[in-house]
Order: C-alpha cells, then structure tokens, then sequence
C-alpha cells in the first residue's frame, strides 16, 4: 500500500463523517424551496477541496445554481485532468416510503442509507478524499488536477454547457475522470463507455376556466384528465415502443462492443422482476431484450400525472387542467430539441376539440454520449478496478444521462472516463437511496491508484 493508501485506512471514520455531513444537505436542485440547501451544498464542496489542499478554489456564478471550480497545477510537465461531480440531489419524496429521513444519514448494515449518497455525494467524496490523501501525505497529487462540480445535474443541468464553454480556458485538461455514474450490478464490475441523452417536458391540458361540480355540469363540461389520458395513450403502441412519428429520426447504430457486453452480461430477467418487486410478465422476456431496451432503445416515461382533488375522500369536481411530467432517454443520434418537437407536434395532433394545450420544456436536453474505446485512460480504468476488485471489468452502457460526456467532447475536445463506485441498485432517485460502505472503502483506495498511474500513462 502507498502512504497516501494508509492515511485513507487511518483516517476512515473521518472521511465517513465527512459524507454523512454533505448528506446531511438539502441540495435539491429542481424545487426553489431549497435554495438554502443549495448554497449550503456549494459551500460545502468548496471547504472540502480547499482542505484537500487545492490551492484555488472558487464558487462560480452559473445563471443558475453555483458550480465550484478548483485548481490545482504545480507541474507544467506533467499532464493535467479534470475531475467531475455535482452536489446536487433528487427530491426525497414519496417521504412515507423512507425508513429513515432522508436527510439524516444511517448506516445500517455497512450501508449508508441517505438521500445523496449514491447520487453522488458519496462517490464524489471518495475522489476529494483520495486527493487530500495525496496532500497530506505527498503535498501535492501526482498529476495536475482541476476538479468541477455542479449544482444542477439532477435538473437537467441547464446551465452547465454554457458554463464549460465560458470556463474552456481554465478546463483545459488531458482527461476528464468523473466520479458521477454507476456500476451496473455490485457483482460484476463495469466501465461506462456511453449514456443515453435526455429531453423532459410538462405537457398540459386545460378544460373550463374553473373546477366545476360534476354534478351540475358532468357529461358537458370538458374534463382535462379524460382528455389528457386519452392522448398519452397514443404515445406508444401495445408493446410499450414509442409510437410518436419522428422520434428515433437520426438514430444511429450502436458501437458493437456494447452488443457483445450484452450477450457476454447473462442478465436473468426474472431476478431483474422480482428484484423491483414487480410481477414477472408473461412471456419473460430474454436478458438481451431487456438490457437492450435499457441501453440502446430510446424511450418515453411518464414520471407523474396530476389534476383534480388528490386528497383523502371524494371532492367531486371537474379539474379546469391535467398535467403530465414526461421524460426521454435518447440514444446516439438524436437531437434532444427535435424529439421534444416531434412529442408537442403529436400531442397536438391529438387534442380533442375544446381543450387548450400547453408545453413547457425543461432546459434544451441532453445528446447521448459514446465513449472513443481507444481513449487514453480507459485502459488504466480498467486495469485498476480489476485490480481492487478481482474481475476485469465489463464495458456497458448505461440507461441513464450524465450529460457531461457529451459536453466535454464538444467543448474542451477531451474524452471522459467514469469511475464511480455507486451501483445501479443504490435506490437513487428512490427512497431508502443507500451507498455500500465497502465501494466507499475500495473506491478511494482506487481513486489512488488511477491518479498515480494516469500521471504515468497521459504523459
């Protein structure tokens, strides 16, 4: 073991508290009542790095919520990277689902149970941890390292190319390492190598002027809600495809190494049911269907629907709106304003006579990402997590969007590796979100590693 190795083992309880304090934040991005808890976050990431050692470390203004900026270049012969992660988490509802509050940090079966923890306060402090090993041990880490991490991810990050592309120069780096992302299963280690892209849209269906007693004017008055279900029930065809005309325009073969990923995964699809707690359907569909449909199938979700009285009992009235929340994960290909376009232009198609409809779309969206398997660092990536963790990885896609990927190619010219410790089945976005407390351990003595061989490899 390296000394900066044996300080993380030493100083392991400290580095706990540390996450459990980050946890401990309201940083919900997507909802204005937690501004607070969002400034809190910033600060917060920022005390940190400064006390790993960074010698310039700054909050930036973004137009939205703050991203924090630090750098740390000593040695101009020696290659740079860049270092990615955001504060930011998901609202904790459904609150009456959670074991614990979710925003008072419970380790129950060496698992840290908190919202944020997965996503991505843990990992993202696994990284700041294995960089202040290296300054309390070293002085300084093996490489130069810049380190961003933004406030916004988990709304979209709207603010976020912008952002790069304004701080290019200061970016400048030979790699990105993002400590945002996941490990497709606790059993069998992964590399990301692409992500799906995102576009998200609140489409809205308005009746009367009013709610109005369903007595007096049932059966004449328009209903929004029957309106509304009757048009998302177009969207897809019966086996759940999306069946909106322009919506997989421009997609794009997939590499064929995440084709091979598949059928080398032996992804057991009745296990993949019962591990969600959803019946198993009938006929089960095959592993590389389903991985398949969650990797390189672009989709279309429902993430809410509301209108009308939702309180306990009967109000009996007629809603003057419907809303929907919808959302899409897009493969290679697609432009994320073009099917946000193709949903409106179908919907619209669609409305019954008297009702007016609205479309309000979250931020421009996210392109899909492809990682270039040639790209230097990769192969130290993997070297390393076979290393720590006795299995050479496998190169998967991930179903989910991290944006970043794609904004970095476009901006700085520069690939991205992702090599986070958090695991697809941590409950992000969920209740009772959980980050193992063995990937927290394993992950900084990897993080380690990967800093002193990429300084070594990019050179």
């Amino acid at each position: 073991m390296s000394s900066a190795e044996d300080w993380l083992a030493v100083h392991e309880a400290e580095g706990l508290k540390m996450v459990k304090a980050f946890c401990r934040i309201p940083s919900v991005s997507a909802d204005p009542a937690y501004a607070d808890g969002i400034a809190a976050g910033a600060s917060f990431a920022a005390d940190r790095l400064r006390e790993a050692g960074f010698p310039f470390v700054e909050v930036i203004e973004t137009g939205g919520h703050p991203a924090v900026l630090a750098e740390w270049v000593h040695d101009d012969t020696l290659p740079t990277i860049l270092v990615y992660g955001h504060y930011d988490v998901q609202p904790p509802d459904p609150l009456d689902k959670w074991r614990s509050a979710p925003f008072e940090p419970e380790v129950r079966d060496d698992r840290l149970y908190a919202r944020g923890a997965s996503d991505d306060k843990g990992p993202l402090s696994v990284a700041i941890l294995a960089l202040r090993a290296f300054a309390e041990t070293a002085g300084k880490p093996p490489l130069n390292v810049k380190v961003l991490i933004e406030g916004e991810e988990e709304s979209g990050s709207p603010h976020f190319a912008p952002t790069v592309a304004r701080l290019r120069d200061r970016l400048a780096c030979d790699l990105v390492v993002s400590a945002d992302g996941a490990m497709w299963r606790p059993d069998l280690p992964s590399v990301t190598v692409a992500s799906r892209g995102l576009t998200a849209l609140d489409v809205t269906v308005e009746g009367a002027a009013k709610d109005l007693h369903s007595g007096r004017h049932g059966g004449s008055a328009p209903n929004p809600i029957r309106a509304l279900a009757a048009m998302l029930a177009t969207l897809h065809d019966a086996d759940g495809m999306v069946a909106v005309p322009g919506f997989t325009d421009g997609v794009k073969d997939p590499d064929p190494a995440i084709a091979r990923a598949i059928e080398a995964a032996g992804f057991d699809t009745g296990e993949y049911y019962d591990s969600i707690g959803a019946e198993r359907p009938d006929p089960l569909p095959s592993g590389r269907e389903l991985l398949e449909r969650q990797w390189l199938v672009p989709t279309l979700e429902f993430n809410g629907i509301f209108g009308g009285y939702t309180g306990h009992g009967t109000k009996t009235v007629i809603p003057d709106t419907a809303t929907v929340k919808i959302t899409c994960r897009l493969v290679a290909g697609q432009d994320p304003a073009a099917v946000a376009g193709a949903i409106e232009t179908h919907l619209r198609g669609v409305l019954p006579t008297g009702y007016r409809l609205s479309v309000r779309r979250h931020g421009p969206g996210s392109a899909a990402f492809a990682l270039d398997p040639a790209l230097p660092g990769l192969s130290v990536a993997e070297e390393v997590l076979e290393e720590v963790l006795g299995q050479k990885p496998l190169r998967v896609a991930m179903g989910a969007t991290v944006p970043i990927g794609e904004v970095f190619a476009r901006q700085l010219g520069t690939g991205c590796v992702f090599f986070s410790f958090a695991t697809s089945d941590e409950d992000y976005h969920a209740p009772n979100e959980f980050f193992r407390l063995s990937s927290f351990r394993t992950g900084q003595i990897a993080w380690v590693r990967l800093l002193e061989r990429l300084a070594t490899a990019l050179a």
